[in-house]
């Protein structure tokens, strides 16, 4: 199944009530998907009614460590300069979890390839819960490609991710836009699930269809964290690097650099460690945008500057 996915949909992030369908159905087994042209006709429209963002997020000391004993009055938000009303605070452990693994196999990660399937099915097996938890598989080299559907049975994804062969050119863009559209914002309602799209790659990219503005803007509409794993081990910082920096950060993930490539079983572990220590927040817009565009958030710890604070820094109002 290709993913040369552009956009046409309108959709915002918070708890929502869905009042339009749109992207209805996949294309066969094998087929690809529709071309940009074709993309451009689609007139249908995902539209949701906001009137709550979600706001989930990691809070660490300056040692890295997870500071989990925090209440709903040591934050605040803080939107159009006016400091918001937080309507719900949770400390989410055990939060469903909605995840996509998105594998480079272009020909660049040759040589690291068999250190990224081993440490991808491990990750999958120390994380995934049966009956609880879903994940899937997308490969991208030449063009983005689903390789095992959205499951939470193990088994299916080891035989996805072992069975992975690299070669080609790279499509990142792509693989996110896909992954979020298509996949991760379908699952309703957005409070039930931990969203996160876990890459493994070098963060290059000169395939997609899309661009790195369309891929972000779809993972922060889906209401996901993206997290990096760089499969440059030069010890130089390329501007892949740079991306996956900035596809975190904006996300409220993180960007891991293994100084070897065994260590990428270790970037995985620091991940999932994560999706277990965070926490959630609900607040109503004031005032309550409807006119498409993005807004910035600030969220913060009250009086302590020593603790930093990972999230998304903003979300995307509807157009009603």
């Amino acid at each position: 199944m290709k993913a040369a996915w552009l956009v046409t949909g309108i959709c915002a992030l918070g708890c929502a009530a869905l009042v339009g369908r749109a992207f209805q159905g996949q294309p066969p087994q094998g087929q690809t998907a529709p071309t940009q042209a074709e993309s451009a006709k689609d007139v249908n429209r995902i539209v949701l009614d906001v009137t709550r963002v979600n706001m989930l997020f990691t809070v660490t000391d300056k040692k890295g460590r997870f500071i989990t004993n925090l209440t709903q009055n040591d934050f605040e938000v803080i939107e159009s300069k006016q400091k918001q009303v937080i309507q719900q605070f949770t400390a989410e452990s055990n939060l469903p979890l909605r995840l996509a693994i998105l594998v480079d196999t272009s020909s660049s990660i040759r040589e690291r390839f068999r250190f990224e399937q081993e440490a991808a099915a491990s990750f999958i097996n120390g994380v995934v819960r049966r009956a609880v938890d879903k994940a899937m598989i997308v490969s991208f080299d030449t063009n983005a490609e689903l390789v095992t559907d959205l499951t939470d049975e193990v088994t299916q994804l080891d035989k996805g991710i072992m069975g992975l062969r690299p070669g080609g050119g790279t499509a990142l863009y792509d693989a996110i836009f896909f992954a979020c559209r298509d996949k991760l914002q379908k699952d309703q309602p957005r409070d039930k699930f931990r969203r996160a799209l876990i890459i493994v790659t070098d963060g290059e990219d000169n395939q997609s269809h899309v661009t790195r503005d369309q891929a972000l803007e779809m993972a922060q509409k889906a209401d996901t964290v993206i997290y990096a794993i760089s499969t440059n081990i030069t010890h130089i910082e390329t501007d892949g690097d740079k991306l996956l920096k900035y596809l975190t950060a904006e996300t409220g993930g993180q960007a891991f650099f293994p100084f070897k490539v065994e260590d990428l079983e270790q970037s995985f572990e620091n991940i999932a460690n994560e999706l277990r220590h965070q926490y959630n927040i609900f607040y109503r817009p004031v005032p309550l945008w409807t006119d498409g565009m993005y807004h910035a958030v600030q969220l913060r710890v009250k009086d302590r500057k020593d603790y930093q604070v990972r999230a998304r820094k903003g979300y995307y109002a509807p157009k009603l």
